[in-house]
């Protein structure tokens, strides 16, 4: 696997948005979090002392995460991507070959996949199984349910 992250540039001005958030506001209702329940008395027997100090760690891990995949960032610019074949960013039409059914998929990042709006992970089953595809190409992706076979009918970037 990739030691590098991949985003466009919406999905990385998103994640910056985000980290800066998580370091002021969030970091700061936690701190108050844990202020508030050390004052309550005994630390040793204080649930609401525990609980802020969990939030903490698992604030802290997320924001860790975060500064990671911004490390390894690399943006990607669609004018510089080949169209010739399923790349991330392709916006790719595909035929299911068993039902006749078509279904355009934008395939993204992993951090910025969301089925709802039709944005499918270079890593998930689907992704792996069209990336490098070309127009009229079949690409077999293994579900749960078996292997099913897609017709490659058109790439946009």
């Amino acid at each position: 696997m990739s030691k590098y992250s991949y985003f466009t540039q919406e999905g990385y001005d998103r994640l910056v948005a985000e980290l800066d958030e998580l370091k002021s506001t969030e970091r700061q209702k936690v701190a108050q979090a844990i202020a508030e329940a050390r004052e309550k008395g005994d630390l040793s027997e204080n649930a609401e002392y525990d609980a802020a100090k969990e939030a903490q760690g698992l604030l802290e891990l997320k924001i860790n995460d975060m500064e990671k995949a911004l490390a390894n960032a690399r943006v990607l610019d669609a004018s510089q991507l080949d169209a010739s074949k399923v790349t991330v960013l392709s916006k790719v039409t595909i035929k299911n070959l068993k039902v006749g059914k078509e279904i355009t998929y934008h395939l993204v990042s992993e951090s910025e996949a969301d089925l709802k709006a039709k944005k499918i992970s270079v890593t998930s089953p689907m992704g792996k199984g069209l990336l490098g595809k070309a127009v009229g190409e079949i690409a077999q992706v293994e579900t749960p349910r078996g292997s099913l076979e897609f017709e490659v009918v058109k790439i946009e970037l």
